[in-house]
């Protein structure tokens, strides 16, 4: 299933991967709509059990306009993750360009008290071309 992410970054001892699809039945290019849907696995390989608190992306379109999305947990969820335990979770994107990316990072609570800021790595956003 390793194989399957195709964008992975470490910090601190958690491992954030993502794969992403395109959604061809969920986009409307002549209304310039277009949809993505991004897989991710957070991965705990600390020796601390960790809780992610925040979410922090940043969005950019095709133009260059950037939009920041932040809030409590993922999917309203503040998951706990003991060493060795990963939590996986899917989420979409709309954009109004066939083309974009998003990065962004994780605030966590270690069992330490210490606060964690894990990178999600930068992945593009790229509707396949289409013949017209």
């Amino acid at each position: 299933m390793k194989g399957f992410f195709q964008h992975a970054a470490m910090t601190d001892g958690i491992t954030v991967r993502v794969a992403v699809s395109f959604l061809p039945e969920q986009s409307q290019a002549e209304a310039g709509k277009w949809f993505w849907v991004y897989h991710i696995r957070i991965e705990n390989v600390s020796d601390h059990t960790v809780q992610l608190l925040r979410r922090y992306w940043k969005i950019t379109d095709g133009r260059g306009m950037v939009n920041y999305v932040e809030g409590e947990g993922v999917v309203g969820e503040q998951p706990v993750l003991q060493p060795g335990q990963s939590h996986d979770y899917v989420s979409g994107c709309p954009l109004g360009t066939p083309h974009g990316s998003m990065e962004g990072n994780y605030t966590f609570g270690r069992d330490d008290g210490e606060l964690v800021t894990a990178d999600i790595p930068f992945f593009p956003l790229a509707a396949p071309a289409t013949a017209g």
